[in-house]
């Protein structure tokens, strides 16, 4: 008999604890920064491979100009400036195409991949100094298009049904430093492998030709645009440097624990450490976004955009993103070199400096003397 009724009992407690529990309201335990990795250091493992392993003790000073001059002959120079080591530029287009669209308010172009150089300053007319963050696009090409049904039987309802992807890369590497299955992505556009690739939304009356180069002169003075980096990356810090704890006392009995942060956990139900605690960890190399930067120059001679302010995140010669601003009240109010800047077919071409119209121009004449006879 008591076999049998702890039989029953088993069987009956888990029915009745259901039922109690779904009568009563249930409490959801929330907070900001829960379990959710924003920080992913190691590429992801549907891309190729990148980079491969080269052993030049195999290669004779011969073998090694025969590859040079093979790699001239297939991809030419890849600059893009006009001249590259004494040769003239050839475009890598193959077949050159311009079927082109008509800009309106709402069309989205691509954007550039930059490095981010240094702060330098300039001079307003009224003579205020500010400081500029230098971005250089160094051979900006267009690598691929990918249209709009393409993307949404790929990648579903996280893009917009209505834009295609942009790919482009930025500066031209050795091909003997990379994989075949990397080289492969720059097979339709005849252009060597980038050592950075990034994708941009655009609109179907935005596209570019495969191979097409892009400038600095992609952007006008004045233009506003959105920057997207990575912040330098400080490593293992603790909680004084990463979250800005005042820490314990110097003295007074305080032993071993100057920089700790102290209690982190609560008692009772919640002995535990809550997720989104400020504890230490890894600080920096996080993606971030800065948005509405204004424009006010360009070097169309180096490919160097000035943009407003010193806060550009990453440090010096680290990759930047730009692209048009996404701010309704910044956007673009007439039309940009649409879809990009062609200097082969400008009546002029372009000045080294273009300057915003709030910059002192320290080229031109500031005082005038007039001879009085």
């Amino acid at each position: 008999m008591t076999s049998l009724w702890n039989t029953n009992l088993a069987k009956t407690i888990p029915c009745l604890t259901a039922l109690v529990t779904s009568s009563l309201p249930q409490v959801i335990q929330t907070r900001e920064m829960s379990k959710v990795k924003t920080r992913h250091t190691h590429p992801r493992h549907t891309w190729p491979v990148k980079r491969r392993e080269r052993h030049d003790e195999e290669l004779t000073e011969d073998n090694r100009d025969f590859v040079k001059h093979s790699i001239y002959d297939r991809y030419g120079p890849t600059k893009t400036t006009e001249e590259s080591d004494g040769m003239p530029y050839v475009s890598p287009l193959r077949d050159i195409v311009h079927n082109r669209g008509e800009w309106h308010a709402r069309s989205v172009r691509t954007g550039l991949i930059g490095r981010k150089i240094g702060v330098y300053p300039v001079w307003e007319k009224s003579g205020k100094k500010i400081l500029t963050t230098l971005i250089q696009i160094v051979d900006n090409h267009v690598i691929k298009y990918i249209p709009p049904e393409v993307v949404q039987m790929n990648y579903g309802r996280r893009f917009n049904s209505t834009m295609g992807l942009l790919l482009v890369g930025a500066e031209s590497g050795d091909p003997q430093r990379y994989t075949k299955e990397y080289c492969g992505l720059f097979a339709e556009s005849g252009l060597p492998p980038k050592a950075k690739i990034c994708r941009f939304m655009i609109t179907p009356e935005s596209v570019l030709q495969p191979g097409t180069p892009l400038y600095a002169s992609h952007y006008k003075p004045g233009q506003y645009v959105d920057v997207f980096s990575h912040t330098i990356d400080r490593g293992f810090q603790g909680v004084m440097k990463r979250w800005g704890f005042k820490g314990m006392p110097a003295t007074h009995g305080v032993t071993k624990s100057h920089r700790r942060g102290g209690n982190t956990g609560g008692g009772g139900e919640k002995g535990r450490i809550w997720p989104g605690t400020k504890v230490p960890g890894h600080m920096g190399n996080q993606w971030r976004k800065l948005v509405g930067q204004k424009i006010i120059r360009i070097n169309t001679k180096y490919n160097v955009i000035f943009l407003k302010g010193p806060a550009i995140p990453g440090g010096t010669n680290s990759y930047v993103t730009l692209r048009d601003t996404f701010l309704r009240t910044r956007a673009l109010q007439e039309a940009p070199h649409f879809p990009t800047y062609y200097p082969n077919e400008s009546e002029e071409p372009l000045p080294e400096e273009l300057m915003d119209s709030s910059l002192h121009d320290f080229s031109s004449p500031t005082l005038l003397f007039e001879d009085k006879k």
